[in-house]
């Protein structure tokens, strides 16, 4: 009995991490807002994303292009840019 409850404990906390992050892709009024930042930072393009973690948005732009080369931008869900990083 007790190796079929870790059985279905286990299973419950595989499955709810994978509901973690969820990709997804982001809306047009989302896209223009996450160009607008990278424009501040001066970068643009790259492949846009929307991540549920939990109950916070994150949006990610992998091979941004900026001055000195590819970059991960992350922003938050008000669209500041919270971690930049090498490509």
């Amino acid at each position: 009995m007790r190796f079929i409850l870790m059985a279905f404990a286990a299973a419950g906390i595989i499955g709810s991490t994978s509901a973690v992050f969820a990709d997804t892709p982001v809306t047009p009024a989302e896209a223009e807002k996450i160009k607008a930042a990278l424009e501040g930072w001066n970068c643009s393009g790259g492949k846009m994303e929307k991540e549920t973690e939990g109950s916070d948005v994150v949006y990610e732009v992998e091979d941004a292009k900026c001055r000195d080369g590819a970059y991960e931008i992350k922003l938050d869900k008000e669209f500041k840019v919270i971690e930049i990083s090498r490509d």
